[in-house]
């Protein structure tokens, strides 16, 4: 995996002269590796991914006699449906997120700990993010060790997917129109509070660009299930979507 990120990186666009690698090196790496088992090593240096993990200790424990805290305890995370930890106490934002389907794979959990509110917006968890790809690639390797080996029976998760969904870097690399956006925003801003409540419907304002152009990208082509969603998203072009992107990253309220 620390190869293929590393061969990745160099060869992504920027976006107005801004290196995209680290953002995306992680999930084409995904992209490009087989769905098929393997060991925490096929991810990264577990070892590493250990000191790594000193980050999360006060909110999470994980390994022999691990219990639940500020957050869910990390025992047997890959295959697991998010906010199904027995006993803990989830935001209504990972309630949602698990009866939606969210399951922790490989993918799943590099989004998150790239970016938690990326992916599950509204979380309570306050963790910014691992920004670098070989941060995040250790750190899972270190987790994989704690849930069921696919080298031990062959149902267990494994250890690296291909991601559900990718974008055309090309895509990614259109510059947006803010105005444009803020002109397109009113069919958004119905559901979506422009002040970044998230009471109810998740909030959308500062997202980075790229992640809300992904998200976007996945609902036009189907693979995120949202009628409403996929029926706004169909209707837009590339253009329109970055533009939108644009918008609502700087949004202010």
């Amino acid at each position: 995996m620390r190869a293929v990120i590393r061969s990745i990186a160099p060869a992504l666009p920027s976006r107005g002269g801004k290196f995209l690698g680290e953002k995306f090196a992680f999930a084409l790496a995904f992209f490009v590796l087989l769905a098929m088992p393997g060991t925490a090593d096929d991810l990264g240096d577990g070892k590493r991914g250990a000191a790594l993990f000193a980050k999360c200790k006060g909110c999470h424990q994980v390994g022999k006699g691990a219990e639940n805290g500020v957050g869910p305890h990390l025992n047997e995370l890959f295959g697991r449906r998010a906010g199904s930890v027995a006993g803990f106490k989830y935001s209504k934002a990972f309630q949602r997120a698990g009866s939606k389907g969210l399951e922790w794979h490989a993918d799943t959990l590099g989004t998150f700990i790239a970016n938690p509110r990326s992916l599950v917006p509204g979380t309570r968890m306050s963790f910014r993010g691992y920004d670098d790809p070989i941060d995040q690639a250790d750190l899972l390797a270190y987790l994989r060790t704690f849930s069921v080996s696919p080298a031990d029976i062959p149902e267990a998760d494994p250890t690296a997917r291909g991601i559900d969904h990718d974008v055309d870097p090309a895509i990614l690399a259109i510059a947006g129109d803010p105005e444009y956006g803020a002109y397109l925003s009113s069919e958004c801003t119905t559901c979506h509070q422009a002040e970044d409540s998230d009471a109810g419907i998740p909030s959308i304002v500062l997202w980075p660009e790229e992640v809300f152009v992904i998200a976007m990208h996945a609902y036009k082509d189907n693979a995120r299930a949202h009628p409403v969603m996929n029926m706004i998203a169909g209707r837009l072009g590339d253009e329109e979507i970055a533009a939108l992107a644009a918008y609502f990253a700087t949004l202010e309220h």
